[in-house]
């Protein structure tokens, strides 16, 4: 079986939906793509003929690097309803699929990407990648889960150190501080999905649905508690000069000048 968006294909084959985010060469996530991708969500949730999803970006670039950058100036004065409330709606759709989801992660995992795969299940990274919410280099934060999603898996310190730096990982040191799942060879990442997927497929589907449901309840209140703080936190930061001026500056290509 088979079905395409304009920015997702979806193959499915024994029990497993290789979901392909197609918007090469890096895979930007754009309005568009994360109205598409919750709706991909929501057909495969009800799917009888899907029992795992392995989530991947198309090329050997990147899995995602999250926003378009050039869309910040629309989406000023209706930030929540235009972009990020579609943006959180989309991600936070892998986390409640009742179904395991694993992302494959060639190239790049940055900023929204990264957002993306930590919703998922497992993640496992190719070993030439980099990954990291470098988002406040542009005068904002991660504004779709990436805050308490990335302190759930490195730590509250770390993820502190993380997000103030915006410092990027390489593979070795993501798999270190329980980041990632596994680390593999340069063009592996979907063979290696697609491997455990199978493995996943094969055991018993209503114990398997149980065990997602059953970990999630350790933080599915906390995640429903910061969705709208965190999205009025993000309306906050992006009507600031120096986002203005972070958005600017990369656009440009120069160094920004935020204010002191």
């Amino acid at each position: 079986m088979e079905y395409i968006n304009d920015l997702l294909k979806v193959e499915v084959q024994d029990y497993v939906a290789l979901v392909t985010i197609n918007h090469p060469p890096l895979n930007i996530l754009t309005l568009e793509l994360s109205a598409q991708m919750r709706d991909t969500l929501h057909r495969l949730e009800e799917d009888d003929a899907v029992r795992v999803v392995v989530l991947r970006g198309s090329g050997e670039k990147a899995f995602c690097v999250g926003a378009d950058i050039k869309e910040f100036p629309q989406v000023w004065d209706d930030v929540i309803g235009k972009k990020l409330m579609n943006e959180n709606l989309a991600i936070d759709a892998i986390e409640l699929l009742d179904k395991p989801v694993i992302a494959a992660m060639e190239g790049n995992t940055l900023g929204g990407g990264c957002e993306i795969a930590m919703a998922a299940d497992i993640r496992i990274m190719s070993q030439e990648g980099r990954i990291g919410l470098p988002e406040i280099n542009l005068g904002v934060f991660p504004g779709s889960g990436g805050l308490f999603r990335l302190a759930r898996y490195v730590g509250i310190a770390k993820a502190y150190e993380m997000l103030y730096t915006g410092t990027i990982l390489d593979a070795g040191e993501a798999l270190q501080c329980g980041l990632v799942n596994r680390v593999v060879p340069r063009g592996q990442t979907e063979a290696a999905a697609m491997e455990m997927a199978g493995i996943i497929a094969d055991k018993p589907f209503e114990a398997i649905k149980l065990i997602k449901k059953g970990v999630r309840q350790l933080w599915q209140k906390t995640t429903e508690e910061n969705f709208y703080p965190n999205l009025e936190f993000s309306r906050t930061v992006f009507k600031t000069p120096d986002c203005a001026e972070g958005v600017d500056a990369f656009i440009h290509k120069r160094q920004p000048r935020f204010s002191k």
